[in-house]
């Protein structure tokens, strides 16, 4: 990826804002809604969309 942003952590290749692996246009990102994604990462979103959901609905369920 060719990309700059603030919140990229370069040592651990993490996401500082999101706490966790940098995925570009994800939810929460301050690139999503403004750049165009391949179906590729576009799924890799999705995927990781409902696997927080689905964390976050165990952690209600306790």
């Amino acid at each position: 990826m060719t990309f700059h942003c603030k919140n990229y952590d370069i040592e651990n290749s993490k996401c500082k804002r999101l706490s966790g692996e940098c995925v570009p246009a994800r939810k929460g990102c301050v690139l999503e809604g403004r750049i165009a994604v391949s179906e590729e990462l576009a799924e890799k979103i999705q995927r990781i969309d409902e696997e927080t959901l689905q964390g976050s609905r165990k952690k209600s369920n306790k």
